[in-house]
């Protein structure tokens, strides 16, 4: 099993959709800036061709891993200690019966969303309290990164 460099970076790129579109003052922008303390003027002198290269950066770190909840046969990559090419004949039987099974965009979403539920939004959720910020401002950012995680995952799954 190779991994797949051109998922990866598009699964990366498409936080940044996801992004332009969450963010926009006409969908959540100007209620996320209020729970975040911010005022337009704090966004002006942001460097951003730093914040978005930091930005795909950590999304490409993010797909690197997310790959390995959404595609299965990863599991069994691991099995063998992550070279096939010493495993048992088993592994490539399984391979041949099971390698493209659940490659699809939606069972990827649905890993993606399960992961960004039941990891991102409770880690989310844990700052926030101790940052004081509101329930609003958890949905707002945890949102974004479930909505980004499903597509994200979808994105990785189905390129095989």
């Amino acid at each position: 099993m190779n991994i797949n460099w051109i998922a990866i970076l598009l699964a990366a790129l498409s936080t940044l959709v996801v992004g332009f579109i969450w963010y926009n003052p006409k969908v959540f922008g100007n209620i996320w800036m209020k729970e975040a303390g911010l005022k337009e003027e704090d966004m002006k002198g942001v460097n951003m061709v730093k914040t978005f290269s930091l930005s795909i950066v950590y999304a490409f770190l993010i797909s690197f891993i997310l790959q390995m909840m959404v595609i299965h046969q990863f599991g069994a990559l691991g099995m063998v200690g992550g070279d096939p090419s010493k495993a048992l004949p088993s592994y490539n039987a399984f391979m041949a019966d099971y390698g493209t099974a659940f490659r699809t965009f939606k069972h990827g979403a649905l890993h993606g969303f399960m992961g960004g539920l039941f990891m991102i939004l409770p880690i989310i959720g844990t700052g926030a309290l101790y940052e004081r910020r509101s329930f609003k401002y958890v949905m707002i950012f945890g949102g974004y990164w479930i909505v980004s995680f499903i597509i994200m995952g979808g994105i990785i799954c189905m390129m095989q």
